[in-house]
C-alpha cells in the first residue's frame, strides 16, 4: 500500500477549504498525512484548519515563511512530507473518494513516477460539471506539456518523493505556469508521468484566481519554453496552436469578455490551422464558441467547448 503526503497551500480559503478536507477524509484509501501550509491568511482558514487537526491526527498544519504556492508547496514536499508518494491539492479544489486507491494501484508499477487523471470543472457546485479534461494514452512528453498540459493543475497530480527530490522543487520566482515549468524538469529529467482514465479531481473555475490571468500565463509559458530548451525541445506552430487554443476555451469557460477567447482563437488559426483544428471537433467547437459568445447563451456556449 502506497503511503501519501499530501500538500495543500492556503491563503484566505475558508470558504471552501473544508470541503476539500472533507474529499481527502472520504477517501477509500486511508495511509496518507495531510500538510496544510497557510501562507499568511487573514480570513477564517487557520481556525478551519486548527479544527480539522484537532479531529484527525493526520491533518497537520504548518506557516510558510515565505509567501506564495510554489514556496508554500517545496515547503511541505521538502521539509515535512513523509510519504513515498506526494500528491498535491489546492484549497479549492475536491477528490473522488477512489483517487488514492487509483494512484496506489498505478504506482504499484515501479517504472512510474508520476501518475494524474481526469478532472471535472465547476464553479460553484462540483454536481454541475461544466467541462472535462482528456488523459492522453501514452506518457507526458515535453513536446506534449508545450501544446496543451493535460495535467491541467497541480491537484491532479501525485509524483514519487525521489523524483520530485530530484528535481528540485518548484521554481519559487514563477507566479504563473510554475507547474508548467516544473513539469517540463520532471520529464526531462527522465521520469514517466502517466495518466490514469478515471475522473478523479473536481476543478473549481474562478475568474479571480491566479490561473484565470490568461495572458500571465502567456508570459509565463516563456519561462517553461526556457527550461523545455534545455532538455533539446522548442515548441512548434502546431504546439503553439494547441496552447493558444487551450487558452481561447479557458477564457471561455471563465467567461472572459467579448473579445478575449475570440483573439486567442484566431492567433492559433494563424498560426497553426493543423494543430488548432486537431482534432477538428475540439478546435471548431472552440472556434465556434469564441466568435459566437457575444450572441450565444452561456451555457449553449459552454456546451461547445466542455469536451
Amino acid at each position: 500500500m502506497t503511503n501519501f503526503s499530501i500538500i495543500i497551500p492556503c491563503f484566505n480559503a475558508a470558504a471552501t477549504l473544508r470541503a476539500t478536507l472533507d474529499s481527502i477524509e472520504a477517501q477509500t484509501c486511508g495511509d496518507w498525512e495531510v500538510i496544510c501550509v497557510d501562507d499568511g491568511s487573514t480570513d477564517a482558514t487557520l481556525e478551519v484548519l486548527h479544527k480539522a487537526r484537532d479531529t484527525d491526527p493526520r491533518i497537520r498544519v504548518i506557516h510558510n515563511e515565505g509567501k506564495g504556492p510554489s514556496r508554500a508547496r517545496n515547503l511541505g514536499a521538502l521539509s515535512f512530507a513523509k510519504g513515498d508518494v506526494i500528491a498535491f491539492c489546492d484549497a479549492d479544489d475536491i477528490w473522488g473518494p477512489e483517487k488514492l486507491g487509483q494512484l496506489s494501484a498505478c504506482f504499484a508499477d515501479p517504472d512510474i513516477d508520476a501518475a494524474f487523471g481526469q478532472i471535472a470543472f465547476f464553479q460553484d457546485d462540483p454536481s454541475q460539471v461544466s467541462a472535462l479534461s482528456t488523459v492522453p494514452d501514452t506518457p507526458v512528453s515535453i513536446p506534449m506539456l508545450l501544446g496543451e498540459n493535460p495535467v491541467c493543475t497541480m491537484s491532479n497530480l501525485a509524483v514519487r518523493r525521489e523524483a520530485f527530490l530530484r528535481t528540485g522543487g518548484f521554481d519559487e520566482e514563477l507566479v504563473h505556469n510554475e507547474d508548467l515549468e516544473w513539469l517540463i524538469r520532471l520529464v526531462g529529467s527522465g521520469a514517466r508521468v502517466q495518466g490514469i482514465d478515471a475522473l478523479q479531481t473536481w476543478y473549481r473555475s474562478s475568474p479571480y484566481g491566479l490561473s484565470a490571468n490568461l495572458r500571465a500565463m502567456q508570459q509565463g509559458r516563456e519561462e517553461a519554453i526556457w527550461t523545455a530548451a534545455r532538455f533539446g525541445h522548442m515548441p512548434t506552430r502546431r504546439s503553439d496552436a494547441i496552447f493558444l487554443r487551450y487558452l481561447s476555451r479557458r477564457a471561455l469557460r471563465l467567461g472572459q469578455g467579448r473579445l478575449l477567447p475570440a483573439r486567442f482563437a484566431l492567433q492559433g488559426v494563424l498560426r497553426s490551422p493543423c494543430g488548432f483544428f486537431g482534432p477538428p471537433r475540439r478546435g471548431l467547437a472552440t472556434l465556434a464558441g469564441a466568435l459566437l459568445v457575444p450572441v450565444l447563451p452561456s451555457r449553449l456556449s459552454q456546451a461547445l467547448f466542455s469536451r
